[in-house]
């Protein structure tokens, strides 16, 4: 098959999927309906015509880091083992993606016996979101 009558096909396939399908998804399309093309041939074809799939989403800032704050001593010289249970706890949180949203979830971890010991999940990365998992882990510990 000649460029131009690929280029034809490319933009017929990449218009009747939403202009969302990359290289890989037009040339499945493509050999489903019997065109025998080179994968590479479409990407190239693709480049040239300027035509590019979707992009899913954007990447997830989590922490926006404060240059003038002053940042908090490293009190366990990132050697995150302990000797005993809640004698070194470790915390964090990370973005879920979740059907239209982000989701983010608060965890705290105790380095001993690497259980979760609280966790919290909410809608929007707020100050509240770490406390009310550090809370948890501080009620859920044994006495």
């Amino acid at each position: 098959m000649r460029d131009s009558e690929v280029e034809e096909l490319i933009r017929q396939v990449h218009t009747d999927n939403c202009r969302v399908y990359g290289a890989r998804k037009i040339w499945r399309e493509l050999s489903r309906q019997g065109h025998t093309v080179a994968r590479y041939t479409v990407g190239r074809l693709m480049r040239e015509l300027g035509i590019a799939d979707a992009v899913s989403s954007k990447r997830v800032i989590t922490t926006v880091p404060d240059q003038q704050a002053e940042r908090a001593p490293d009190r366990v010289d990132r050697d995150f083992i302990a000797g005993a249970p809640n004698r070194c706890w470790d915390a964090d949180f990370t973005h879920v993606a979740i059907w239209a949203r982000v989701a983010y979830v608060a965890f705290v971890v105790d380095t001993f016996s690497r259980r979760i010991g609280g966790w919290s999940a909410a809608m929007s990365k707020e100050t509240q979101l770490v406390l009310d998992a550090l809370e948890m882990a501080l009620a859920a510990r044994p006495r």
